[in-house]
């Protein structure tokens, strides 16, 4: 794509939920463009005449469906991500959607918190291997030389290293890298996320070192390669209930405090990072709270930026009834909003949140 534009095409034939999406979706209007249409046959209209990278469909709608559009878009416009949202989830509406190439599945109901992270996550992903021939893995250049019985090396750039992969008369004999060889030298190639590669035709191997099939080998790495997935998920997510634990301990003294009835962690968008208060079991009151916070730092910017410029460092207000306390996080695009009545006590809470600050941030730092 010639404009460097970042675009997101969010198709569904409810009138309501697009408009409620292009509203919580436009706090990120500096990263991506957003549009909405209400049927397949728009979202095609729109592909013939902008560039988009991803684009966002329900499965069910009335003439065109949103896996006939996905199929559409992977023939006619390759390089554009598609993410599949429906309320219909079932195995085999998700078995059908990757069939046709479906880069995401998401299934209704969803928090606007998820599918903005996916957004963001597709409109980063850098992920695949670039090579001669376009929108091809790793594993279908792989299969080429092996269907087509070719004798071949594939040159494998990643990061700072290198791998190997050499064919013989369309089977697979040898593989290395900087530091092994053989079997295990190509299941760690296939681990590899990203990269360029490069076709060497007639090269033969240096040596032998591969006997095993090439669909038992490319089985093999996927299943090594889902099974480090999946642990790293697990990690991750071992490691996000650890830093929430460990938030939640050091907002123990404020949320205890009198008065106090919220504490959240948020970004300048107001997506909710953690929260302690009334309202935890409540995520659509927090997800709103944050929206309302985010307002209020809006406005308080564009108040006092002809005075002393927009960047916001403290704020307390007193209302009649109500106390709020925001604090900007340094260095990261996140804010500490303390919110409660008319008898907390600040002070107390300052000092809390300036011991505190320096963990807050490195517990949501990346």
């Amino acid at each position: 794509m010639s404009d460097p534009k970042k675009r997101v095409l969010i198709v569904d034939d409810e009138e309501d939920l697009t408009w409620t999406l292009a509203k919580k979706l436009s706090k990120d209007r500096d990263k991506f463009e957003l549009i909405t249409v209400n049927s397949g046959q728009e979202a095609i209209n729109v592909l013939n005449q902008l560039p988009v990278n991803l684009v966002i469909s329900d499965v069910r709608m009335p003439e065109i469906s949103g896996l006939d559009l996905l199929e559409k878009i992977r023939e006619t416009y390759p390089q554009t991500k598609v993410v599949i949202m429906t309320a219909y989830g079932s195995s085999d509406v998700q078995n059908e959607a990757n069939q046709r190439g479906c880069f995401k599945y998401i299934e209704k109901p969803f928090e606007i918190n998820e599918l903005r992270q996916l957004i963001l996550d597709a409109l980063q992903d850098e992920k695949g291997f670039r090579g001669t021939v376009a929108d091809f893995q790793l594993s279908d250049i792989i299969q080429l030389n092996c269907l087509g019985r070719l004798t071949s090396a594939l040159h494998i750039k990643h990061q700072d290293e290198d791998g190997y992969i050499y064919f013989q008369d369309g089977n697979i004999v040898h593989a290395e890298t900087n530091h092994l060889e053989g079997e295990k030298a190509f299941y760690y190639i296939m681990s590899w996320e990203g990269g360029e590669f490069k076709v060497m035709r007639n090269q033969l191997p240096p040596r032998e070192t591969i006997q095993k099939g090439w669909q038992s080998l490319l089985l093999e790495s996927l299943r090594i390669k889902d099974e480090s997935s999946d642990l790293a998920k697990e990690e991750i997510e071992r490691e996000k209930r650890k830093r929430q634990r460990q938030l939640s301990r050091l907002f123990e003294s404020i949320i205890g405090a009198e008065g106090v009835t919220h504490a959240l962690v948020h970004s300048h968008a107001g997506f909710p990072i953690f929260y302690r208060g009334k309202l935890e079991n409540k995520p659509d009151k927090v997800t709103e709270l944050g929206d309302n916070i985010s307002n209020l730092l809006a406005g308080l910017e564009k108040a006092s930026e002809p005075l002393f410029g927009k960047h916001l460092i403290f704020w307390e207000g007193h209302f009649l009834n109500h106390t709020v306390l925001l604090h900007k996080i340094p260095g990261e695009d996140a804010y500490v909003t303390i919110l409660g009545g008319r008898e907390m006590n600040t002070g107390f809470v300052r000092l809390e949140l300036r011991k505190h600050l320096d963990k807050i941030k490195t517990l949501i730092a990346d």
